[in-house]
């Protein structure tokens, strides 16, 4: 067994040796020593922090009693009259205990760490508590505002989203910048971005500048065309006028300024070339430059306010505002009168009683914001000249104008011819001596809707009267005749108001509005008698008084 070992000693060479086993090394050693020598000095230091503390308890200690013998001394020297005072002092100063030692720098600096801490602590339970009670009294409905927290979240995230778009530089903390250098920032920042709008709008002004010298130059080339009439063997057929007694006004061009119609024809080619030449250069300036081309729609002009394109809301109040309605409606009739009142002597307050109040202030409010969502007003078109750098012009490339859904109301019944509808022969006949103009057949939903239409516009319109007004006007006629949901439905149905008049987003085009028609028809089954005059009528008693 030996032979092996010593083998192995002989192949790892005379100068390797392992050490005893058992031993430690020197750096080992040193290591140790030094811990041991960490140790001791701080027991040391502790030692001595301890013994300086004893030694001022102790000299506090023995101050404390040579005041109490010399308390004592006085006692037994004063008169009796003073020893109840002086005893009396001596035992508040005997019970007071004695005065600590006076603390070090270091010792005062951990102690006003440790306060700062607690105060740390302190404001951040007092935040939260303060927080929790503006909640629960937001929810409970006693605080009328949102909590402060709320608040500064939804003000942060505004903050965050400007940082963002306005691209600002702040990786300095905000804190450490003035009020003025924070200013200058936020105005760097939007002049990046004002400023090339204002280039560009200078350079539309001057492209539209170009624009009216090309229109005015094609105008000057078809008047000449136009004034060079038919000319035959150099003379103008269109040049004179006979007056009655045969003699002829001489025309007043100079015989030297008449175009041939070879001229003319040549003037109208160089003046089209021209036109389409202008209007090329036109158009690959607009794409290179704004990246814009002829019937492109920007993309802007529908992506505005992603917010507004959530209608659940507006569902969830035209619920609520027909719920209130019907339960009125079904109270009124329990108590067996008549729903509303026709006349203004049995209005409480004008007419305005409460069933009248919830269908012209929130029913009609909240059909209204429901149809009014992607309405719009559409444009009315733009000149062949326009058409290439239309993306360029700021009216129409901003957003499109809103449009009340009253105006849509009017727009069918202009196209459905409403007033000669209503404004025939046979059908004032009828209306003067109360004979049915259909001849016993059942009136259609879109007569009855254009005769209510018409009968708003000649009731309202003399008195310049508002939007809100006629569609109020309107509704409680529908309601009055239990048509509103098919009356609605007819503007619903109307395909080339819905195209040219909703946004593709909206909720008549996404859903032909039947949501809202079914939440309508709960009312279809109630009589109504509801004031539809009530915005005009004491204007036409003052008339009536004049």
């Amino acid at each position: 067994a030996a032979e092996p070992v010593a083998a192995a000693m002989e192949a790892e060479g005379p100068g390797e040796r392992w050490a005893p086993v058992g031993a430690v090394s020197a750096a080992e050693e040193e290591e140790e020593e030094e811990e041991e020598e960490e140790e001791v000095e701080g027991s040391w230091r502790r030692l001595r922090a301890e013994r300086r503390r004893l030694q001022a308890a102790l000299l506090a200690l023995g101050s404390h009693f040579a005041q109490v013998q010399f308390r004592l001394r006085q006692v037994a020297r004063a008169a009796p009259a003073e020893q109840r005072r002086l005893l009396r002092e001596l035992e508040e100063f005997a019970f007071r205990g004695c005065a600590g030692p006076a603390p070090s720098e270091r010792e005062k600096q951990e102690q006003t760490e440790v306060q700062k801490e607690k105060q740390r602590e302190l404001i951040l339970q007092l935040k939260t508590q303060l927080d929790d009670l503006e909640t629960f009294a937001y929810q409970e409905g006693s605080y009328d505002s949102l909590p402060q927290s709320v608040v500064m979240e939804r003000q942060r995230m505004i903050i965050n989203e400007l940082i963002n778009k306005l691209d600002m530089d702040l990786s300095e903390d905000v804190a450490t910048l003035s009020p003025e250098e924070l200013r200058q920032r936020v105005d760097a920042a939007i002049a990046q971005i004002v400023n090339p709008a204002r280039v560009k709008e200078q350079l539309v002004e001057q492209l539209k500048t170009q624009i009216r010298d090309l229109e005015m130059f094609i105008s000057f080339i078809q008047d000449e065309v136009g004034s060079s009439g038919k000319v035959e063997d150099g003379h103008c057929e269109c040049g004179g006028k006979n007056d009655g007694g045969g003699s002829s006004k001489p025309n007043p061009r100079p015989s030297g300024s008449r175009v041939s119609p070879e001229d003319a024809r040549k003037m109208r080619e160089t003046g089209l070339h021209l036109m389409r030449r202008v209007l090329a250069v036109l158009q690959i300036f607009a794409v290179s430059q704004f990246g814009c081309a002829a019937g492109q729609v920007p993309r802007s002009l529908w992506q505005k306010d992603q917010a507004s394109r959530d209608y659940s809301p507006l569902i969830r109040k035209l619920e609520l505002a027909v719920e209130r309605v019907r339960q009125l409606a079904v109270r009124h009739q329990r108590e067996d009168h008549v729903v509303g009142c026709p006349d203004l002597q049995d209005v409480p307050s004008g007419g305005r009683d409460e069933l009248t109040l919830a269908v012209r202030k929130e029913l009609t409010i909240a059909l209204r914001d429901l149809m009014a969502h992607g309405l719009y007003a559409s444009s009315q078109g733009m000149s062949l000249v326009l058409a290439p750098i239309a993306c360029l012009i700021p009216s129409f490339t901003a957003s499109p104008q809103a449009m009340h859904p009253w105006e849509l109301f009017v727009k069918y019944y202009n196209a459905k011819n409403g007033q000669a509808f209503v404004e025939s022969p046979a059908r004032k006949l009828s209306q003067s001596f109360a004979l049915p103009v259909t001849g016993g057949a059942a009136v259609t939903p879109k007569q009855s809707l254009l005769t209510a239409i018409h009968t708003v516009l000649a009731e309202h319109d003399p008195f310049k009267r508002s939007a809100d007004s006629e569609l109020k006007a309107l509704v409680c006629l529908a309601l009055n005749e239990q048509r509103l949901v098919s009356w609605v439905n007819l503007i619903c149905k109307s395909g080339a108001l819905v195209q040219s008049h909703y946004q593709p987003w909206s909720y008549m085009a996404n859903t032909g509005f039947e949501g809202a028609l079914n939440v309508l028809s709960r009312l279809s089954n109630l009589k109504f008698h509801l004031p539809v005059d009530l915005a005009v009528r004491q204007l036409k008693n003052i008339k009536d008084a004049f």
